[in-house]
């Protein structure tokens, strides 16, 4: 027998074998459906969709993560660990050894007709991020310490950063019911979290307008129900509108006081779709007399490149609706995984943010419309064992308005940040989030 047809009975053999294993798992599946121990085909979710909270990814995203089954449970782990030097220049700037991390454990199984799903995200970046309690970023604003306003800083992240449950189950061919409840988690308000979109993942720094369009990440206290489809999901949350405490070691419960709605669509399986509104009850401690409403819109696409690679990128709006003003900011963001070890990203932003956000002289409610652009590059070593390293350096260039140039002793304050990264290997894409 010739090399040829030796390698065509081996490669006709291994599709045989795969028939034959989709056959079993689809019979299988079949068996249990009628046995009311599992969902609709249709309603079988991807885990790629699966976004922070209950926000939804293109289904065609990558995961990065370790994936194991402990009997009927379904196990994942995800994280991610950034050390470096961050430098950020101007009369506003600041430097030094810092570090981002987070780390996300994921388990599900069959319940009552439905699936039941708990996750635990943690970060130590109390800890990690160095003096001040925070990571230098130019133009950031948001939260406070030792009683005062943040700025040109990005707070850390608390240790508890999701302790949740949740729950799916089918109501019919094409109808579902999910149920979230998190002593600290994300209401159904804004895209993903920046550090779970596939187009911002390899990116560690965070973007100037996050707190009007993705800062409700971290709330203690979040009751979601949501209807969903195939296709589409219609949620609402009430939820703890005030934002954490500098004390990011405990639980910051209070009142279920504030509310959200939210509209995803995945139309095709490269693109998620999200309108989303809410009303924030006195979200800042400094301010505890001001509440505000927000709305968001995003669309995220996630395309397959090459035999490894990735393509991915966000257009997204925030508002920020308080008595008597509105600002805004707009984030156009994207990352191209050339090969599995070459990331290349950029992201650029305009934030209009008030005097008394950057703490500067004159009006503290004076609006300034900010710019920022965000380029990097990170590059993946092989796999160590179980985790794959990462080397990066992302730079940070902004532009200001006249009036803030003799704050920032510049118009176009600039900084840097070196670093090398932990990541888990690329996960097989063969799960489902019912």
């Amino acid at each position: 027998m010739t090399s040829t047809s030796t390698s065509i009975r081996s490669a006709a053999l291994a599709l045989a074998a795969a028939a034959s294993a989709a056959g079993q798992e689809h019979r299988h599946h079949e068996a249990a459906q009628a046995a009311g121990e599992a969902p609709p085909a249709e309603l079988v979710l991807p885990h790629q969709r699966e976004g922070s909270g209950t926000s939804w990814m293109p289904d065609s995203s990558p995961v990065r993560a370790h994936h194991l089954m402990a009997g009927r449970w379904t196990l994942m782990l995800h994280y991610a660990v950034a050390i470096g030097y961050d430098d950020q220049w101007s009369d506003r700037g600041s430097r030094r050894f810092t570090a981002v991390d987070w780390i996300m454990g994921m388990a599900s199984h069959p319940l009552l007709g439905g699936e039941a799903g708990l996750r635990a995200m943690l970060s130590l970046e109390a800890a990690t991020m160095g003096g001040e309690k925070a990571f230098p970023l130019l133009l950031q604003t948001g939260e406070s310490y030792a009683g005062a306003p943040l700025h040109d800083r990005q707070h850390p992240h608390d240790l508890f950063m999701e302790a949740a449950a949740l729950w799916r189950r089918p109501l019919g061919a094409r109808l579902g019911l999910e149920l979230y409840a998190a002593a600290s988690g994300e209401p159904a308000l804004g895209p993903p979290a920046f550090m779970h979109r596939v187009s911002a993942m390899e990116n560690p720094l965070p973007p100037i307008g996050h707190h009007w369009e993705d800062s409700t990440h971290i709330t203690f206290g979040v009751l979601t129900a949501g209807l969903y489809t195939p296709e589409m999901k219609l949620e609402g949350t009430v939820f703890h509108g005030r934002e954490p405490d500098e004390d990011r070691w405990d639980f910051d419960f209070g009142p279920l006081d504030s509310w959200s709605t939210r509209l995803s669509v995945n139309p095709t399986a490269e693109t998620s779709l999200q309108i989303s509104y809410g009303f924030i009850k006195s979200p800042e401690a400094l301010r505890p007399d001001e509440s505000m409403h927000r709305a968001t819109a995003s669309a995220s696409w996630s395309a397959p490149w090459g035999a490894a690679g990735n393509l991915a990128a966000t257009a997204l709006w925030g508002r920020n609706i308080e008595p008597g003003r509105s600002t805004d900011a707009f984030l156009l963001e994207g990352a191209a995984d050339l090969d599995g070890s070459n990331v290349p990203f950029a992201r650029l932003e305009y934030v209009e943010k008030q005097g008394h956000e950057l703490v500067v002289p004159g009006d503290p409610d004076a609006v300034y419309g900010v710019f920022q652009a965000q380029i990097g590059y990170a590059h993946r070593f092989g796999a160590l064992g179980p985790v794959v390293p990462a080397a990066g350096i992302a730079l940070d260039l902004g532009v200001v308005p006249p009036a803030l140039e003799s704050s920032y002793g510049t118009r176009t304050p600039l900084g840097a940040f070196i670093f090398l990264g932990l990541k888990p290997p690329k996960a097989h894409q063969h799960g489902s989030a019912m």
